[in-house]
């Protein structure tokens, strides 16, 4: 599906929930409800949807303490034999306002995919946005890869329980227009060598980075975004069983937050 077919029908389907109001909770409790649909679930460079569209859904309680938790969730697609179309993430996290231009963001998430635990796994995250600069990273453990059929035909199956992280840093700003721009590079640490490439060497761990353009229309958030990797299609393979879900993209998003 192609960037103009995702907008289309993300505004068809968001079109009907523009009169929503917020629900209001009490003085200190808000409830937010975040739907999104991207032409593409990327996951630190990697699509975790074939390349196909993927619809998602955040809901959050939020404390005006900054206390927050929430659950989210998207369909995917590992291919093969996967029997998980779903991926649903449980969240709780601290969200400390320092300033009006500094902020720290940090949360704990538990991933459960239905009836595919060897995905599952958790993980702690923090961000640190500074004057719009961002700099964040992460640590998960109870990883444990799909299975996959190689080059040679050979079933392989799902990697050992791991655990991997990842340190980014990103800008944020408005451009003219009312015209969001984010950009993020990230180095993603999986500690073993899990990267295979054609010519036999391996590595423990790759780069990725998004570029981002968003602008509010109609009362939806429309998004445009470059993301890529550094992972070449025998590595890309090599992790995820194809070659084809690590290279350069263009994904396109469009969203309401109530």
């Amino acid at each position: 599906m192609n960037a103009l077919s995702v907008f289309v029908l993300a505004g068809l389907t968001l079109a009907p929930l523009l009169n929503a109001q917020a629900l209001e909770l009490s003085d200190t409790f808000t409830l937010t409800i975040a739907p999104v649909l991207v032409s593409d679930y990327r996951s630190s460079g990697i699509s975790q949807t074939q390349g196909d569209p993927a619809a998602q859904l955040a809901v959050t309680l939020s404390h005006s303490s900054g206390v927050y938790a929430g659950v989210w969730t998207s369909n995917v697609d590992f291919g093969y034999d996967s029997s998980t179309r779903q991926e649903l993430e449980y969240y709780a996290g601290y969200f400390w306002q320092i300033s009006d231009d500094i902020s720290l963001d940090t949360f704990y998430t538990k991933y459960d995919f239905p009836r595919e635990s060897q995905y599952n796994q958790s993980d702690i995250q923090s961000t640190l946005d500074v004057y719009g600069v961002l700099l964040g990273g992460k640590y998960a453990n109870n990883m444990k890869g799909p299975d996959y059929e190689d080059e040679q035909g050979n079933f392989q199956k799902g990697k050992k329980d791991e655990d991997f992280s990842s340190v980014f840093i990103g800008y944020r700003t408005v451009l003219p227009a009312e015209i969001g721009l984010e950009a993020r590079y990230e180095y993603v640490d999986y500690k073993d060598e899990v990267f295979f490439s054609a010519n036999g060497n391996s590595r423990a761990g790759y780069r990725d980075w998004e570029i981002k353009l968003s602008r509010d229309l109609v009362g939806i958030t429309w998004g445009l975004s470059y993301i890529d990797s550094d992972l070449s299609k025998a590595e890309c393979l090599s992790f995820t069983g194809f070659d084809d879900l690590c290279g350069a993209t263009l994904v396109a998003s469009a969203g309401k937050t109530f």
